[in-house]
């Protein structure tokens, strides 16, 4: 989450769907489950920063439904913290994963303008005239997972094999299709309790050139580095193989000769 400066943007707030292992989903991180956990976290811990995420606690019962932070009273005079979602070259299709991003930051208690015609559940009129639907509880079943638990029992049903190669890592962190929905259901809880970004410890190693080549780490690790060889060498070296090619053209009209 950042804004623009004239001398270029600046971070306010981010967090990385990885960072979900610390709230108990220990992989699936590119599914629209995880998308949805990640907006929670980055609406919670923004505005735990800035101190208002006791006036501002957004939708704490997930149901899918719609929900616009603006339009809820609050006993505060506080207005809520706005931001605008840049997609940038996203796909923008409904339902795919970056829209989850959006409803769990929105759940989360930020203020971002936006439709529920790009969530999952929503669909066009068929007919001139008519209304268009939005089923909250489709959208409910893919914050919690659904999608992917029903999609594991077939998989175990059908081929068991490729059942534990493809779901290899949920395996072996104990969970199965059964735990899905409650696995997010207590991350999400544990998002609420403490959003705060846990830096990874520093490994203490340092590193100092060896020679030209190379750099030599504290724990005894060598890293090639590419060697600076100046312009003047690197036109010479493009010279060379533009010499070598036109040679080796020059041996292939004499061959045919």
């Amino acid at each position: 989450m950042s804004y623009a400066t004239i001398i270029g943007d600046r971070c306010v707030c981010a967090a990385e769907s990885t960072e979900l292992a610390n709230y108990g989903i220990p992989c699936g991180y590119k599914n629209y489950s995880a998308a949805y956990a990640t907006g929670l976290l980055i609406a919670r811990r923004l505005l735990k920063k800035y101190g208002m995420d006791g006036d501002f606690k957004g939708k704490e019962e997930i149901d899918g439904d719609e929900y616009h932070v603006e339009e809820e009273e609050t006993e505060v005079e506080k207005r809520p913290f706005k931001c605008i979602l840049d997609v940038g070259i996203q796909n923008t299709s409904v339902g795919v994963r970056v829209w989850g991003a959006l409803k769990g930051a929105v759940d989360g208690g930020l203020h971002i303008p936006h439709k529920i015609r790009n969530f999952p559940g929503y669909e066009p009129p068929t007919d001139k005239g008519a209304e268009p639907t939005y089923e909250a509880e489709a959208h409910k079943a893919r914050i919690f997972g659904e999608h992917v638990s029903e999609y594991m029992s077939s998989m175990a049903e059908e081929d068991p094999t490729k059942y534990e190669a493809h779901f290899a890592k949920y395996i072996e962190a104990g969970k199965d299709a059964d735990s899905i929905v409650d696995m997010y259901t207590e991350a999400h809880s544990k998002i609420r309790e403490d959003p705060t970004f846990n830096a990874k410890e520093k490994t203490g190693i340092t590193w100092e050139r060896a020679d030209n080549d190379s750099v030599k780490s504290s724990d005894g690790k060598d890293v090639a580095r590419s060697k600076k060889i100046g312009l003047e060498a690197r036109r010479q070296k493009v010279m060379d193989k533009i010499t070598a090619a036109q040679d080796a053209a020059g041996e292939d009209d004499e061959e045919e000769e």
